[in-house]
C-alpha cells in the first residue's frame, strides 16, 4: 500500500521531526509568531516510528484534533488559527495540495517539557504497574481491580516529554521539580478537567475514553497553560466501544492499539525488540486501523 505521506521538505524556517508530526516556524497573518504542524502518515509504537506509513491518517488525525479544538473553543485555551494550507506563505500549488486536510496553523508557544497522561481506565502500561504495586505511577489504587476496570477519579501521570527513545513515567512531585509546582497544578487540574468533559461527551455517543496523554506551552509571558499539539485522536488515546467493554480482558479499540497489539505479537515471537529498524505493517492492519480511525470520527461527530 503507497501514497503515505511520511515526509515533508517545505522552503520553510526551522524544520523540526516529531515522531508524527513536522514542524515549520511561519508568520502569522497578524504578524506574530506562527508555527506549522503538519500530522504526516508516519505512525509510532513503543516510542518507535514504524517503517512505513498509513495512508491519510494523518488526515483523519487532523480531522479529530480540529473537532476537538472547535469543541472546547470558548471553554479552553488552545493554539489553533487556521487548518487551511493555503494560508501558509510561501510554498507551491503542489505543496498545498499534498498538505491539504493534514495540517495546523498554529500560535507559537514555548512547549512545557511533560507529557500531561490522564488514566480513566486500568489498561496497558498502569495495568502492568498494578499487577506489581497496587500502584500506578506510584498513585495506589483499589484492591482487586481487574485488566480494563474503570478507576472512579481520573488519575493524573505525568511523563517525560522525548522527541526521540523513550518517554519516562515521572511522579507529579518530579515533574513539579522540573516545570516549577504552581504551572504543574494548572496543568493537571486542566487535563483532568478536559479529560473529563471529552469523555462525558464521546459517552454519550458509545465511546469509552480510557486514557489520553495532552500537552501544554505557554505563550508570551502568561503563566496560562495553553493545549497544544493533537488533541484525543486515536494516537494519543484509548478509545473503546461501550457496548463491548467487559473488565478482566483486553478491549477491542477504535485507536492504534491494534498496531500496538500486532506489533506486541512480533515482540513476544522475538522478532523485533521495540528499537530501531521497525517492522512495515502489512496492508490488512494498515486498512483496519485506518477503519477504525474512521468509525471513532463518524461517531464523534455524529
Amino acid at each position: 500500500m503507497s501514497n503515505a505521506v511520511v515526509s515533508t521538505n517545505l522552503p520553510l524556517a526551522n524544520k523540526r521531526q516529531g515522531k508524527v508530526r513536522d514542524l515549520y516556524d511561519l508568520v502569522l497573518p497578524d504578524g506574530g509568531e506562527g508555527i506549522l504542524i503538519i500530522a504526516t502518515d508516519r505512525i509510532s509504537v513503543f516510542d518507535v516510528v514504524l517503517a512505513n506509513g498509513i495512508p491519510d491518517k494523518g488526515v483523519m488525525l487532523t480531522k479529530i484534533s480540529t473537532f476537538w479544538f472547535n469543541y472546547f473553543q470558548g471553554k479552553f485555551n488552545h493554539h489553533l488559527v487556521s487548518t487551511d494550507a493555503n494560508d501558509i506563505p510561501g510554498i507551491s500549488a503542489a505543496d498545498k495540495a499534498m498538505l491539504q486536510g493534514r495540517i495546523m496553523i498554529c500560535r507559537k508557544s514555548k512547549v512545557i517539557p511533560i507529557e500531561s497522561i490522564v488514566r480513566g481506565y486500568l489498561t496497558g502500561s498502569g495495568w502492568k504497574d498494578y499487577q506489581k504495586s497496587g500502584k500506578v505511577c506510584g498513585i495506589a489504587l483499589p484492591a482487586g481491580m481487574q485488566n480494563s476496570s474503570k478507576i472512579d477519579q481520573p488519575i493524573f501521570t505525568p511523563s517525560t516529554k522525548a522527541d526521540a527513545g523513550h518517554d519516562e513515567n515521572i511522579s507529579f512531585e518530579e515533574a513539579c521539580d522540573l516545570v516549577g509546582t504552581g504551572l504543574m497544578e494548572k496543568v493537571r487540574d486542566e487535563s483532568l478537567l478536559i479529560y473529563t468533559t471529552a469523555r462525558d461527551y464521546a459517552a454519550e455517543r458509545g465511546i469509552i475514553i480510557a486514557d489520553t496523554k495532552f500537552e501544554f506551552g505557554l505563550e508570551g509571558d502568561s503563566n496560562e497553560p495553553v493545549l497544544i499539539d493533537e488533541v484525543l485522536t486515536p494516537d494519543s488515546s484509548r478509545f473503546w466501544p461501550a457496548d463491548e467493554w467487559q473488565a478482566g480482558r483486553e478491549q477491542n479499540s477504535f485507536d492504534k492499539q491494534y498496531v500496538r497489539n500486532y506489533t506486541q505479537e512480533l515482540v513476544d515471537r522475538g522478532e523485533w525488540d521495540k528499537e530501531y529498524p521497525a517492522p512495515a505493517l502489512p496492508d490488512e492492519v494498515i486498512e483496519n486501523t485506518l477503519a477504525r480511525y474512521q468509525e471513532a470520527y463518524d461517531r464523534l461527530t455524529a
